[in-house]
């Protein structure tokens, strides 16, 4: 049997907004018909980080700590921290600690930020326009210490029409599907599809979502019950 063996199929923007509008039963003919499709792209791909946990997009990162800091800026695309250590040492004699994630109330109920140490809790303010981390204790000079995390990353806006889409392959259906739902909203013709599209996209959500989960093996241990 022959095959292709490639690989590679994608579709940018052009080609992902006429496949949308084509399951609205319509057609992509202008400037503004590409604009507007972009313009709710986008907002889907910011739908989809109030969905949930991303894979592709978690990234990690680090920061130098330096002594008597104690709030430090985040990248601008990070949406929120999936977890985060303090990390002291070099090579072998690296280590990784743990700190505690607390809230708002939890970090302005503490009675003395001003104390220094090795930071044990982490207080992450996602409103600002740049995210921000603060750090108690305060970090001291006792030994370098660098704030380590893993960060759940925005996904890139959707570009010019040459662009390809920041989403790995088996979530193109899922874009597509989502599109052509955003689009039959607009779209006066695209009415009577709504509820169609909108099944169709929960449908390959659901499937890209559960497909994009962590594969780490779980363990359950059964405890002994002794009467």
């Amino acid at each position: 049997m022959t095959t292709t063996n490639t690989h590679a199929f994608n579709l940018d923007l052009n080609l992902l907004v006429e496949e949308a509008f084509e399951r609205c039963g319509a057609e992509l003919r202008t400037g503004y018909d590409l604009r507007t499709a972009t313009r709710s792209l986008n907002l889907l791909t910011i739908e989809w980080a109030n969905r949930g946990i991303n894979l592709w997009t978690v990234e990690e990162g680090s920061i130098p700590l330096v002594a008597g800091t104690a709030t430090y800026d985040l990248p601008a695309t990070t949406i929120d921290l999936m977890s985060q250590v303090i990390r002291t040492g070099t090579g072998t004699t690296q280590s990784d600690i743990a700190i505690s994630r607390v809230s708002n109330p939890t970090y302005a109920s503490i009675p003395s930020k001003n104390d220094t140490g090795r930071p044990i809790q982490v207080y992450i303010d996602r409103q600002a326009e740049i995210p921000k981390i603060t750090l108690w204790p305060i970090p001291n000079a006792t030994q370098p210490y660098t704030f380590v995390y893993w960060m759940l990353k925005r996904i890139d806006d959707a570009g010019t029409g040459v662009n390809t889409q920041h989403v790995p392959f088996r979530f193109l259906p899922c874009l597509v599907a989502g599109l052509a739902y955003y689009l039959s909203i607009k779209i006066p013709e695209a009415a009577p599809r709504i509820t169609m599209l909108k099944q169709e996209y929960e449908e390959q959500w659901l499937l890209a979502s559960t497909e994009d989960r962590e594969k780490a093996t779980l363990s359950i241990t059964p405890r002994n019950s002794y009467i």
